[in-house]
């Protein structure tokens, strides 16, 4: 369904497309309210817990990007140095990851031609302040082929539009949204779907809700299939689980709070957790290298991310707390470090990967 201008309400489209045509997809139902809010406005604070709508890694501190940067540069320095080279971020922010990346990695001679995958007008003009030479693109079709790629995918795949399955008693159907009187609400789809559920889950117990994203599986088959053609490496970071998990984990985010997904369609962040092991499987069907899935404390931690915030805070010891508060934000299991997960992956021929030695428990 195509949204003619940003000041319509959306919410009054959906329901008129409801009440004409019947309940739609979750799937659509997210994927056009977050292109509506991604489209209008800048949504991510600077860490003032004002501004913008939620805040990211990046803009927490400057040492999360360096040590993205270190990590890319480590991987194709053990690869050789390859040329050219290209860096790919997807949806990247203000360009401030990107922005730490290229300076930490540019210290170990590896300067990429950057391509971003970005389709908001609005954030491609900050970008551009924040990484002049960029190159934009609306999707991975039209990246180059003739180097290896180092990509980065920092909070993308939990905004992708999903699809919840739910165990009926009559077997497995698709959770549609519909209407009850003005309200937007859950409601059963009439198809059977079982033959979209794990083996596993088929007799689960009724009233089981599973979260699929195909979006996110397209994208990662795509990447994964190009690291195995032109070599390189990738970072996937964002909340979600090692493992597919039962439940509804649809949310959304507006000035730093939570609010109820429905209320009010494209202007709120819809999300959903990312199942990262369906998307390593993804990835290890097209022959790439699943270097591991950490957690984001582990896998910083690892890096080095305690001796960073060391030295930055006795250079500017004026900054010390707010550097220590950075640092606990990132790491510290009731903040980001455990419920955020780190995915890596890389050509067959690249080897390497630090900080994914260990194993990380599911939570």
């Amino acid at each position: 369904m195509p949204i003619s201008e940003p000041t319509d309400d959306l919410g009054s489209i959906f329901r008129r497309l409801i009440q004409n045509t019947g309940p739609m997809s979750l799937a659509q139902f997210m994927g056009e309210s977050n292109a509506r809010y991604y489209a209008s406005k800048d949504p991510i604070g600077l860490g003032d817990g004002v501004s913008g709508d939620f805040i990211t890694a990046p803009e927490i501190s400057q040492m999360f990007g360096e040590l993205i940067g270190l990590w890319l540069a480590d991987m194709w320095i053990n690869a050789g140095r390859e040329e050219p080279v290209y860096y790919v971020e997807l949806g990247p922010g203000r360009g401030t990851l990107a922005q730490d990346a290229l300076r930490a990695a540019r210290n170990y001679g590896l300067e990429p031609a950057v391509h971003f995958i970005e389709t908001s007008s609005t954030l491609k003009d900050i970008q551009l302040r924040a990484v002049p030479g960029a190159l934009w693109h609306d999707d991975l079709s039209s990246l180059p082929t003739d180097g290896p790629m180092l990509l980065v995918a920092n909070e993308f795949l939990d905004a992708l539009p999903i699809r919840q399955l739910v165990r009926m008693a009559s077997g497995w159907r698709e959770r549609l949204v519909g209407l009850g009187g003005d309200d937007f609400i859950f409601v059963a789809g009439d198809q059977p779907m079982d033959a979209a559920v794990p083996a596993g889950w088929k007799d689960a117990a009724e009233g089981t809700i599973l979260e699929t994203c195909p979006a996110a599986a397209a994208i990662l088959f795509e990447v994964a299939g190009r690291l195995e053609q032109q070599g390189g490496a990738a970072l996937f970071i964002d909340y979600g689980h090692t493992e597919l998990q039962a439940g509804s984990t649809f949310q959304a985010v507006q000035r730093h709070e939570k609010v109820l997904p429905f209320d009010a369609p494209g202007t709120a962040d819809l999300t959903a957790l990312v199942d990262f092991g369906t998307l390593a499987q993804i990835a290890k069907s097209r022959g790439v290298r699943h270097i591991g899935t950490a957690t984001q404390g582990d896998w910083l931690r690892g890096l080095g991310i305690e001796t960073r915030a060391k030295h930055l805070a006795q250079r500017a010891p004026q900054h010390a707390a707010d550097i220590d508060a950075a640092l606990h934000r990132l790491v510290a299991d009731d903040q980001m470090g455990k419920l955020f997960k780190v995915m890596g992956l890389a050509g067959p021929k690249w080897i390497g990967g630090a900080a994914f030695s260990a194993v990380v428990p599911e939570s």
